[in-house]
């Protein structure tokens, strides 16, 4: 989410709202403090407002995305000659550095400084390891993504495509079935290092493609001479979230520590 640079964004959550974040990660005593929520619903805007005001009231923060560890695109593109085509495309369980993640919130947890890494979503590359921001030791992090703590769908719910995406280019489901195992198998390891969890339950999946095209205008508008999706690469690109995107709607209300829903001009209900 931007901080409306373009028609429909909002500039903000409002300040007691904001307030009302920072003091239940607090009184939690959570070291790291997840915010979940689907594309879209204003996590990357809630975390840094939370951490402007932790500023101010004399906190060492650090912010965290599970975007910042995509596996580079070269990585994709040997998982999608080895394993299936549809691995290229960042983003789904299976398309991010776990490790890398773990290292980083275990370093921070533990006080110590490291460098954190950023990927530039335009470029569709992981910055280079000398030009990640340092950041430690912090009195706590912000880490927030679309899927965090959600759980793997069984099995038998894979059998039926949910897209077209999948019924066209995963149509074995042997694509959507890797994702599922991934999320079982990597993902448990890097939610466990998460204190507290915060589900931004927007109002469904299908405000989605209309968010994330409004992330995309607000990135072309930060950096006009670089390529930005079109609306139909957008309304494309968000199939490949929509099976966990929808799990994530099922199961993180059970899952979080506080769920807020949002209305669909994301304000909290």
């Amino acid at each position: 989410m931007s901080t409306g640079t373009h028609a429909g964004a909002k500039p903000g959550f409002p300040a007691d709202f904001v307030a009302r974040c920072l003091d239940d990660a607090l009184a939690h005593g959570a070291r790291v403090f997840g915010i979940t929520g689907l594309q879209g619903t204003g996590k990357s805007t809630l975390a840094a407002q939370m951490a402007a005001l932790a500023a101010g009231r004399g906190k060492a923060v650090a912010v965290l995305s599970v975007d910042d560890a995509y596996l580079d695109h070269d990585e994709r593109a040997r998982l999608a000659r080895e394993a299936h085509p549809l691995l290229a495309m960042r983003g789904p369980p299976g398309t991010h550095d776990v490790a890398l993640a773990c290292r980083t919130l275990d370093a921070l947890s533990a006080g110590k400084p490291v460098a954190l890494p950023r990927f530039d979503k335009l470029a569709d590359r992981r910055l280079p390891e000398p030009d990640w921001p340092r950041a430690g030791p912090v009195d706590l992090v912000l880490f927030e993504g679309w899927f965090l703590g959600t759980p793997p769908q069984p099995e038998a719910a894979l059998a039926e495509p949910l897209n077209a995406l999948e019924r066209d280019e995963d149509a074995d489901g042997r694509w959507r079935r890797g994702c599922n195992d991934a999320l079982a198998r990597d993902y448990p390891a890097l939610w466990r290092r998460i204190d507290r969890l915060l589900f931004l339950q927007g109002p469904g999946f299908d405000i989605v493609p209309q968010w994330r095209w409004q992330q995309e205008q607000s990135l072309q508008a930060a950096q006009p001479d670089r390529k930005a999706m079109t609306r139909e690469q957008v309304e494309r690109f968000v199939q490949f979230f929509e099976r966990t995107s929808r799990q994530a709607m099922r199961t993180l209300p059970d899952i979080a520590g506080r769920t807020v829903r949002l209305d669909a001009q994301r304000n909290p209900l």
